[in-house]
Order: C-alpha cells, then sequence, then structure tokens
C-alpha cells in the first residue's frame, strides 16, 4: 500500500488556517468565526507547486446559553473544542458571549412573516423524517443531480433552510446551489409539480425581501413562471373538459355503473391534481408579485398577457389562491393599460361573485380592486349591470366593509343612469340612520357625499324625504352651518311635485340665513334651495319684505361684490321670485333691472350668466309694471335682438320666446323682431345656395354651349320665371314683416325649400315658468339610459 501511494501520488496537500476572526450572530444566540483556508499542493521535493485561498465562516450555535450561564465556564469550553479558535483569544470569547447573555433577543416574527404568505396554508414541502442543515447544503446540492425523487429531497432539504431568514444570505452566497434549482426548475418542471413547488417556493422566500430580487431576476425565475403557469392553465382546461365528457357519458347512460364509478374515479384524481395546481399558481403569484415592486418588471409582465391570465384564474374557488390574484390586480389596477385590459377581459363580471363572501380578507382585497377600477365609466357600468349595486348596500351594515363599500357606491351614483337604481335596494334609510346617528359630530364625507348624489333623483328625494327627515336635515344643516347637508336639501328641492311642496315650512329658516355676516358658501347652497321653490302657494312678497331681501339681491348684482357661484344664485333667486306680480313691481321699483343690465355687459362671456339673466327677463315681461321699466327705461330689448341668434341654444330658446311676448304688447317691436329674424333666415337661405354653388364648381348648367338658361335673351323679356310680389313688397318698397308671419305658417313655401328651412331653424318654444337647463347639478326630469330592477337570490 505504502509502495503504491509512493508511485502513484508523488504529490502531497498542505492546509492551513490563517486569519481567525470572532463575531455574534446578528439575530441568533451564535458565535460567528470568519477564517481563510489557504491549501497548498507540494511537489517531490517539497516546493510549492499550486495555491488557492478560501474565505469560509462557522457558526457556533449555544443553544444552553441563558440568563443564568456562566459566561468563563462556556467560553472556556467553546475554545477546547472548536480547533479554530486559539486559546489566546479565550478572553475575547467570553466577552462576546457576555454580550450574548445580556443582548435582547429581538422580535423577528415580522421578518418570519413575510417569508410565507399571510394567513396562507403553510407548505412543508415533500413529507422528510430529516432536518436540514445549513452545514449540509452540499450535500443537498449533490441530490439535485439524481432522479426525480433524490431531486424532490434535495430541494425540500434547501427549502427547509430557506424559510428561516437567516440562513437566506449565506444560501446566496451559495452559486452552485442556486445554479442547481434554477437548471433542475428549468429542466424538470414539466416531471413533477411537487419538485416544481418546492423550488419556486426556495426563490419566493427570496423574493420576499427586495435585495435578493436582482438574484431572482439573474436565474430568470419570474420569465419561468408565466410559462409554467401558461402551461398549468392549458392543463386545467383540459382537465376540464376530461371530466365534461364523461359525465355527459355517465348522464346519458345513468344505468351503466362502470361509467359512474370511472367519472368518480376521474372526479377523485381531478381534485388531488388541482390541489397541487392551485397551491403551485398560488407560490409563482407571489414571487411575481414580490418582483413586480419594479415597475420595468411589471411592464414585462403586462407584455407577456398577465392581467387576462389572472382574470382566468378568477374563476378558481381556492380562497387563498384568490386573495392573491384579487392582490396582484388591485397593484396592476393603478395603470391605465392594465385597467383597460381587465375592462376588456370582463374582469368585474368575476369579482362580482366574490361579494360577499366569508372571507374577510378576501372580500377586502376585492372591493379596494373594485374601487380602483370605479373611477372608469365604463367600467362603473360593468358594476351596476352585473348587479353589485344591491350587493354592495348589504354590506353597509358591516362596519368592517361599510367605508368602502359607500366609497364604490359613490362612484357609480356619479352617473345619473344608475341613480334611480339604489330606490329599490333599501339602502337609503339605512343611510339617513347613518346620518342621524352622528349627532352634532362631522359627518363622513363619504356618507354626505353618496347621500348628495342620491337627492338629484326623483324617486331616492321622495324616500328621503319620508317621514320627519327634511326637518332634521334643516335643523341639522341651520344649527351647524353644514354647507354639504345643504347642498343635499337643495338636491332635494329641485323635484317638482310632492317633495317640492314639503319645503313651504322650510322657507323662513333658509331666508333668514341669506345675510352678509354667514359664510358665503352656507349662503349660496340657502339662495339656490329658494330658487328652487318655484311654487304657486308661495307668498314670495311677504318673504322679501319680511327678511329683508330686496336690499340684499341688489347688493350682491353689482359685479365684483362677490363671487361669481353667489352672484348666480342671486340671479336665478330673483327670476324665481319675478314670477309672482307684487315681487316683480318691488323689484322694477328698487332699480334690480338696472342692475341686471350692467351685470349682463359684465358677464356677457358667461353663457350661464346670459341665460339665467334672459331669463328674469323673460318672467318679468309677464307683468305689466315691470315690462314697461324693460322697454322703456333700459336696452334689454336690444340686448335680447342681439342674443337671438346666439350659438348657446338654451339662449336662443329664452331669448325667442321673451321676443315672442315683447311683441305681443308692442307693435313696433314685433315688426322689428320680424324683420330682424326674416333676415336672419334669409342669409342663412343665401349662405346654403353658395355652399351648394362652391360644391357645383361650375356656374353653368349646359356642358358644351355654356350659355344660360334663358339663350342669350334678357331676364326682364321672361316675367313667367319671376315670383309675384304681392304680399312681400309693402308700398314702399320694403319688405313686409308680415312676409314672415305667412313664412313660418308655410303661406310662402312655393318652393317647398322655406319651409324646411322653416321647420330647421325655428326654434321650439318652452312652457313658461320653466327655468332654462344650467349646467349646475342634474335634470331630475331626463330619461334614463339604463333601467335596473333587483331581482331576490
Amino acid at each position: 500500500m505504502d509502495n503504491m501511494q509512493a508511485g502513484n501520488a508523488p504529490y502531497f496537500k498542505s492546509r492551513r488556517v490563517k486569519g481567525c476572526n470572532l463575531d455574534v450572530h446578528p439575530t441568533e444566540s451564535a458565535l460567528v468565526i470568519q477564517y481563510e483556508v489557504e491549501a497548498t499542493i507540494l511537489g517531490e521535493l517539497g516546493d510549492p507547486m499550486v495555491g488557492e485561498r478560501k474565505e469560509c465562516q462557522k457558526i457556533i450555535r449555544l443553544k444552553s446559553l441563558n440568563a443564568h450561564t456562566d459566561t468563563s465556564s462556556l467560553a472556556l469550553k467553546v475554545v477546547e473544542e472548536c480547533r479554530l479558535i486559539h486559546p489566546s483569544k479565550l478572553s475575547e470569547v467570553e466577552q462576546l458571549l457576555f454580550y450574548l447573555k445580556n443582548r435582547k433577543v429581538p422580535d423577528d416574527n415580522q421578518e418570519q412573516q413575510r417569508v410565507l404568505p399571510r394567513d396562507f396554508t403553510p407548505y412543508a414541502g415533500v413529507e422528510l423524517n430529516e432536518e436540514a442543515n445549513i452545514t449540509s447544503i452540499d450535500e443537498y446540492v449533490e441530490l439535485l443531480y439524481e432522479g426525480i425523487q433524490e431531486k424532490i429531497k434535495g430541494a425540500t432539504l434547501i427549502f427547509q433552510l430557506a424559510c428561516n431568514p437567516n440562513n437566506l444570505e449565506e444560501l446566496n452566497n451559495n452559486e452552485a446551489a442556486l445554479g442547481a434549482l434554477a437548471r433542475v426548475l428549468r429542466e424538470d418542471w414539466k416531471q413533477s409539480v411537487d419538485l416544481a413547488t418546492t423550488i419556486i417556493y426556495i426563490f419566493f422566500c427570496f423574493s420576499s425581501f427586495s435585495h435578493f430580487h436582482g438574484l431572482v431576476t439573474h436565474f430568470k425565475i419570474g420569465a419561468l413562471c408565466m410559462n409554467i403557469i401558461e402551461h398549468e392553465l392549458k392543463r386545467y382546461d383540459l382537465w376540464q373538459d376530461e371530466l365534461q365528457k364523461k359525465r355527459k357519458a355517465y348522464e346519458e347512460f345513468t344505468d351503466n355503473q362502470n361509467l359512474k364509478k370511472e367519472h368518480d374515479k376521474s372526479f377523485r384524481k381531478y381534485q388531488s391534481l388541482l390541489i397541487k395546481q392551485e397551491q403551485f399558481l398560488r407560490v409563482a403569484l407571489c414571487l411575481l408579485l414580490n418582483l413586480a415592486e419594479d415597475t420595468r418588471t411589471e411592464l414585462k409582465m403586462r407584455n407577456k398577457n398577465i392581467v387576462n391570465i389572472l382574470v382566468k384564474i378568477l374563476d378558481r374557488e381556492d380562497e387563498e389562491l384568490l386573495l392573491v390574484v384579487i392582490s396582484f390586480l388591485k397593484k396592476l389596477s393603478i395603470f391605465l393599460e392594465n385597467k383597460n385590459d381587465m375592462a376588456e377581459a370582463l374582469a368585474v363580471e368575476k369579482l362580482a361573485r366574490l361579494v360577499p363572501c366569508e372571507h374577510e380578507e378576501l372580500l377586502s382585497t376585492t372591493l379596494r380592486l373594485l374601487l380602483n377600477l370605479s373611477f372608469d365609466t365604463l367600467l362603473r357600468s360593468q358594476m351596476a349591470q352585473t348587479g353589485l349595486i344591491p350587493k354592495l348596500c348589504s354590506l353597509l351594515a358591516d362596519e368592517g366593509q361599510r367605508q368602502l363599500s359607500m366609497c364604490i357606491l359613490y362612484h357609480i351614483s356619479m352617473d345619473d343612469r344608475f341613480k334611480s337604481m339604489f330606490a329599490d335596494t333599501g339602502c337609503i334609510p339605512q343611510l339617513m340612520k347613518m346620518m342621524f346617528s352622528c349627532g352634532d359630530a362631522k359627518m363622513d364625507v363619504e356618507l354626505i357625499s353618496l347621500c348628495i348624489n342620491l337627492a338629484a333623483n326623483k324617486n331616492n328625494a321622495q324616500i328621503l324625504c319620508e317621514g320627519n327627515s327634511l326637518r332634521m336635515l334643516m335643523k341639522r344643516a341651520v344649527k351647524l352651518k353644514d354647507v354639504l347637508v345643504m347642498k343635499m336639501i337643495r338636491n332635494l328641492s329641485q323635484h317638482n311635485g310632492p317633495t317640492k311642496s314639503l319645503f313651504l315650512d322650510h322657507v323662513g329658516d333658509l331666508a333668514a340665513q341669506i345675510r352678509n355676516d354667514e359664510a358665503e358658501e352656507f349662503v349660496i347652497e340657502c339662495l339656490g334651495t329658494l330658487a328652487n321653490l318655484n311654487i304657486p302657494d308661495l307668498d314670495w312678497a311677504m318673504v322679501l319684505k319680511e327678511y329683508n331681501l330686496v336690499h340684499y339681491l341688489k347688493d350682491r348684482l353689482k359685479p365684483g361684490s362677490a363671487e361669481d357661484d353667489l352672484i348666480l344664485e342671486v340671479v336665478n333667486m330673483i327670476g324665481t321670485v319675478s314670477m309672482d306680480d307684487s315681487c316683480a313691481a318691488m323689484l322694477a321699483k328698487s332699480g334690480i333691472i338696472p342692475a341686471l343690465i350692467e351685470l349682463l355687459n359684465a358677464q356677457q362671456e358667461d353663457d350661464e350668466f346670459v341665460c339665467q339673466i334672459v331669463y328674469v327677463f323673460y318672467q318679468m315681461v309677464f307683468h305689466k309694471a315691470t315690462r314697461d321699466v324693460i322697454m322703456g327705461d333700459t336696452q334689454a330689448p336690444a340686448y335680447l335682438i342681439d342674443l337671438m341668434h346666439d350659438n348657446n341654444a338654451e339662449i336662443r330658446k329664452v331669448c325667442d320666446n321673451t321676443l315672442d311676448i315683447i311683441a305681443e304688447y308692442y307693435e313696433e317691436w314685433g315688426k322689428k323682431i320680424q324683420m330682424e329674424k326674416f333676415r336672419w333666415y334669409n342669409s342663412q337661405w343665401l349662405e346654403m345656395v353658395e355652399s351648394q354653388m362652391d360644391e357645383a364648381g361650375d356656374p353653368f348648367l349646359y356642358e358644351k354651349e355654356r350659355e344660360s338658361f334663358i339663350g342669350n335673351g334678357d331676364i326682364l323679356d321672361r316675367p313667367d320665371l319671376l315670383y309675384s310680389t304681392e304680399g312681400l313688397m309693402g308700398a314702399d318698397g320694403t319688405i313686409s314683416p308680415e312676409f314672415y308671419t305667412d313664412f313660418q305658417s308655410g303661406g310662402q313655401g312655393r318652393t317647398g325649400f322655406l319651409n324646411s328651412l322653416s321647420d330647421q331653424f325655428v326654434p321650439s318654444a318652452q312652457a313658461p315658468g320653466d327655468r332654462p337647463v344650467s349646467t349646475y347639478g342634474c335634470h331630475p326630469d331626463e330619461q334614463f339610459f339604463y333601467n335596473y330592477t333587483t331581482t331576490s337570490r
């Protein structure tokens, strides 16, 4: 044997330990030894031929160390048993042990929780009787080069180590182990779901910490996970198809017990496969979710169609898997492109089935995702059409989900099409109860905002005003000067019918708030509410006198005297009270009409101001006192004629109605108005003729001769081509205004063109007393685009 060694081994290996440094472990009761191993190969004559150095680390865990341990004795024992520590370092070891003895143990439960998904069923890997040890990592790596079962065992042991965050740094330094794991996953993931799940879990443990993301990206684990997930979803579809075929075969031949047994066997197999697949999907998606912290990585996932993959998984029943999927979608939904992808994939329809559900965290995450999506108009429409409104209303009783549900309902209630759906849900009495339970405390802004939107619908308003609700709302608004509650009351007051008559008892309370010392925001809402009360039984003259409002209204009409919103509400208020004859006379005597003309000059570029001021004139020309002032002392008629052809349709409509009344009482002005209308219609006809000639491009009727249709003759020699001027030309040779009257009634429409032109440009009359459509608020009489009826479930 010695001869064989002498003949076959002429070289000798020398190993020496250098530079031993001691330190304490950052989290455990252990000593860490950093040392350097120098290995040298010697030749036959003893001279060094090849040398190599390697930095190593050894951890000495002190399980027996506690508050009563004798550190001197323990230090001596450590030095005697560990040959790496020189006896001269005994005092240093004793000091380190004393430090560990008195060090407070850090609470690392939070770090531990980051490794495994919260509230998830822990994954233990394949059951093994062996407990992993970090010092045996090389042995576990060697198992990755054996058969499938050995690979599963090796990966499971490494997974046990990775579950402890304290081992991740050491595993990170072992590039051979990580490279072997990545290689096995890439090559063998199709052969074993257990193997793929275990390896993905190892990299998931690394992905739980941001500074390890570079490691996971380096081995391209994210892209590999995406490919495996797509493959697993295809397998799931195949399982479903196969199971469906066997179910149909069994249903067709119910007496065949073999088919039933085969179906039951396939179903049991399907269930076992499904459990393993969903466990893999859960950890793979958790890993991708962690990596998506980097927006560049998230963009790569989107390019690989991650949104459609996640939406497809929403059909599953596993709550833990759904929690990961919805958390991922919630993170993606903050970007417009991802939100659009979810809309195309009908994600809302699949999320609706999860509301409500017993899993509290899953429900909360689903609501947060729906809240993100509810900022989009199309997705809000999908929420309403899938029946989410009654479901969300039922969650208002749950304090844990109330705020999220209310925010989503608020977004849905912003659309006029869906306001009426709330009337059948039974949530409105519940909302009112929540409002009144606040007492004098500040109300949640989500609650009052939702009520403000709902009050803009007539059916909802009737429910909101049931009982003493309106009285209690007024009491709170006046007592606390609550602007938002008053805004809700204002929306309630705009609906015709029984709701508006309820405000007769509160006119005095509202009028009393219109003072200079009140906050403008609050006064604006009070004025707007009063302006909505066009009730015939209301004695506005008494209200104006009792609360001295005429002086206030006149002062606020001066340009720059207040904010534009307040001045506009003052104009609206004047328009409402002008319906009363005695009020109109009172306003005329106070000099409000010249103030309105001055305001019209100052705000002539603001369509809203112009429209409402013209409406005031419309109301005032009904009464003789104000009509004479407008016609004799102001330039209002000239302004109205100028505005008769304004670009704004509402302004044109109110102007036409006002001028029609003026023409009825003042013959001279009637002729001027008719003449102006005729000139305008004539200009429209000329413009249309010119445009048709421009389109034709050739003034000649005949292509070859290029001569007129009457040849070389004079057109005056063809009187048969001329229309009669009877009734059109006056005695002085001018066009008679009566022509326009006949024209409107169709009397002058020989060619047929003028009749059609009349139909096109004559505006439709507006019912007297109706305020023109305003840009403020909603219009309760509009037809809803979509109706929804709830069904019992």
